[in-house]
């Protein structure tokens, strides 16, 4: 008999009928929320004085608060003050008592690039302090006097304070000084078409005009945008008090007749004159103008031009004097250019160009003169050189971000380099293994680096550019973190669908689990393009993931091919024109790698959760593999990338131009078109359990993309769960939101079911 009810007991324990509960005690003791009572400073951000080599910062311990000074060339530190010995000081002077672990200082500043002479305000008073001796004062500052009458805000004032040029009713105005005469340059504006910064209203009163003057005072132009046949998007604020209202905004989407344009006019001040730049290349081509310094050379001005196709580029150069334009240089990089990275610096008055390219399959920084002739790659090899940091063009380098650079180290850390212009030089400024961040000093000579992983603690140290260390600063103070109970992630390796790409990611578990025990596995994802959102760098509760997981869930977020654009082209574009299905195959992939990897992984029991393109993929994952995952959460998911923003669909699933001509004169006219699958159509494949949730305000992913789908749910006769979130935009990250995700997996993945109509507020 005994026997038989000890194998009864084992036959129902892996049956999971005595699976163990969700530890929502745990949750709550592990949520970010609640964690940052006991962590206190994790990075360093230093002030640098001046341009000495003295930076100043504040550091948090479990101890309290200090003030550092450090000598960057000397590589030492000292407390900037003590608080004990200031707060003393402060009471002798004003008679005011202050408990000095609370002690705040206003205005805290140095007097020039002295790092001995602090000065502060409190109690509504200015004092002075001598780091050196520990001498308190108080001084009075001086009243600055000015003539200077305030210049209304839409008075654009040539940089000689002789023209004076406005925007009324969406058009240009130019007066001259001591002129009460305006002459109107333009007649063409109108609203959505305007010379204007208010481009949208029709306000009847003069405003500031959207122009560039020169520094010689003689020209100025504006880039104007065509928005007038874009069509609409629209939302009911269904809040408004006292009745609903509806909201208007300029939306084009893939395929659209009319997108944005844009034309660039050119005036002269001294003759009133204005002229339309030719800048025609590309059928709806995009325009922006370079960042240039036009006041020491008002000659040219610079802009680029890309095709809608998004595959070819130019940068051309606008002679102020004459309109003439010239095409500087001219890129075509298939299928698309990767515009977040995309960089052209335009140097010494146009001498030098840093031009931006992935011609080699990897971005690269290339040098060329005014004409474009090419003058030396400057960046080379199988990684990624991203954004410029900083430029020094009397010293004739830079320095950037870089990826994937240093062998056997996650290819998604970012590290900064230092580089001459012809390539020379090269130098790693950040070495160690882990995400980086920086701080440059003012005269270049040194930094501070901050880096860490998930389950690396942050480490900040003072470098110079040249690649050496000067001196560890800080590590951060985590005894009543790792005492409460709290422990680090774990970082996971795994191979892409392919069986030969490396993607990484970052695993969370109970911190109580029992490895002997199968627990329902959660994948939180966002397949990107554009980023992949995975955690790179230390931190408490990564979007509520690990307190997810101490439900009594595995959780894991992982970069998928096709997520990441710092890991070169092809792994970039890898779902170009696969906008849907790109990221899936790898997601499932890698939960099967993982359930190989740890028995404790319940293969039965899968769910999957995003937000944005994450909630696109989520709801694509269970509809494209139904018998795989068995729960899924998809929140303001762009379930129809039809409907979504064009520079979306277009740039990375791909548009087609089609060309034909008309007329007598048999001008040509385009049109394009894009086509991209949506979740809708796998409505029908639908198993397991779904939650969609959305925004009725959501701007950028309009609710008609949950709606859509759970349209043809219905359609399909399928069961699920739908929310909208009343007045909520796109970022949804309220307790109300996060604990709904909570409850829907311990519902339905652990089996759990709650009665209690209040939801409990986790964090």
């Amino acid at each position: 008999m005994m026997r038989s009810i000890v194998c009864m007991l084992l036959l129902l324990l892996g049956s999971g009928v005595f699976a163990q509960k969700a530890d929502f005690k745990a949750c709550a003791k592990y949520s970010e929320r609640n964690l940052s009572e006991y962590v206190h400073s994790l990075s360093i951000y230093p002030s640098w004085i001046g341009n000495s080599e003295f930076f100043w910062y504040y550091y948090t311990t479990n101890d309290g608060t200090v003030y550092y000074l450090v000598d960057a060339k000397k590589g030492k530190k000292q407390e900037l003050f003590s608080a004990e010995r200031l707060a003393a000081k402060l009471a002798e002077l004003t008679g005011k008592v202050e408990n000095a672990k609370d002690l705040k200082l206003g205005g805290f500043r140095f007097e020039g690039d002295n790092p001995y002479r602090l000065m502060f305000s409190k109690y509504g008073k200015d004092f002075v302090y001598d780091v050196k001796s520990g001498e308190l004062k108080e001084f009075t500052r001086e009243k600055v006097t000015s003539s200077f009458s305030r210049t209304p805000y839409w008075q654009r004032w040539s940089p000689d304070s002789n023209y004076m040029v406005y925007a009324y009713k969406h058009n240009v105005y130019l007066q001259e000084r001591g002129d009460t005469t305006s002459h109107q340059l333009t007649t063409d504006g109108e609203r959505y078409y305007s010379y204007s910064f208010q481009r949208d209203k029709d306000t009847g009163k003069k405003e500031g005009a959207a122009v560039t003057w020169s520094g010689d005072s003689k020209v100025f132009y504006c880039l104007r945008q065509d928005r007038r046949n874009v069509e609409e998007g629209y939302l009911v604020d269904h809040l408004a008090d006292p009745r609903p209202t509806l909201k208007t905004y300029k939306f084009p989407m893939p395929g659209d007749k009319y997108v944005y344009t844009y034309d660039l006019h050119l005036f002269n001040a001294g003759n009133k004159s204005h002229q339309v730049v030719d800048i025609a290349k590309y059928p709806d081509q995009e325009v922006k103008v370079l960042l240039f310094d036009f006041n020491k050379y008002p000659e040219y001005i610079y802009f680029t031009r890309k095709s809608r196709t998004c595959d070819e580029m130019d940068l051309c150069r606008v002679d102020t004097r004459t309109g003439e334009v010239f095409e500087i240089i001219h890129e075509r990089c298939e299928p698309h250019f990767t515009e977040q990275l995309f960089e052209c610096r335009i140097l010494n008055g146009g001498e030098d160009i840093l031009w931006w390219s992935e011609r080699s399959g990897w971005g690269q920084y290339y040098l060329y003169n005014k004409n474009g002739k090419l003058k030396n790659q400057v960046t080379d090899g199988n990684f990624v050189a991203s954004r410029i940091l900083v430029l020094d063009t009397v010293g004739r380098n830079f320095v950037f971000e870089g990826y994937g650079r240093e062998k056997g180290i996650n290819p998604e850390y970012r590290f900064f380099y230092k580089v001459n212009f012809d390539g020379s030089g090269f130098t790693l400024l950040t070495p160690g293994d882990g995400y980086h961040s920086i701080d440059l000093a003012k005269n270049g000579k040194y930094l501070i680096d901050n880096y860490s992983r998930v389950d690396l603690e942050p480490v900040a140290e003072l470098r110079d550019t040249r690649g050496k260390k000067i001196m560890t600063l800080e590590s951060p103070d985590l005894r009543l973190l790792y005492g409460m109970g709290w422990k680090k992630p774990e970082r996971i390796k795994v191979k892409a669908a392919d069986g030969v790409t490396d993607l990484y990611g970052v695993m969370y578990r109970p911190f109580d689990m029992d490895t002997m025990r199968k627990y329902p596995i959660i994948v939180n994802v966002y397949p990107g393009p554009q980023e992949n959102y995975v955690p790179q760098s230390f931190t408490l509760d990564d979007n509520g993931n690990e307190s997810l997981a101490q439900l009594g869930f595995i959780v894991i977020n992982v970069g998928f091919r096709g997520s990441c654009l710092n890991r070169g082209r092809e792994f970039h574009d890898f779902g170009y024109g696969n906008l849907r299905d790109y990221a899936l195959a790898d997601c499932k992939f890698v939960i099967e790698q993982l359930a190989d990897r740890y028995s404790f992984i319940d293969l039965d029991k899968v769910g999957i959760y995003g937000h944005s393109g994450g909630g696109f993929m989520a709801a694509a994952s269970i509809l494209t593999y139904p018998d795989f995952y068995k729960v899924a959460v998809a929140a303001s998911g762009n379930h129809d990338n039809n409907i979504y923003t064009k520079w979306w669909g277009e740039t990375y699933h791909g548009v087609k131009m089609h060309e034909k001509k008309t007329g007598k004169q048999e001008q040509k006219e385009y049109s394009f078109e894009s086509k991209i699958p949506t979740n809708i159509e796998l409505a029908e494949n639908l198993k397991g359990r779904l939650l969609l949730i959305t925004g009725d305000m959501d701007i950028n992913v309009h609710m008609a993309h949950t709606i859509r789908l759970a349209n043809a749910l219905m359609k399909a006769n399928k069961r699920f769960d739908m929310m909208i979130i009343p007045g909520a935009d796109h970022g949804l990250g309220t307790p109300y939101y996060v604990n709904l995700i909570r409850y829907y997996f311990v519902e339905n993945l652990l089996g759990e079911r709650s009665n209690n109509v209040d939801m409990e507020n986790i964090d």
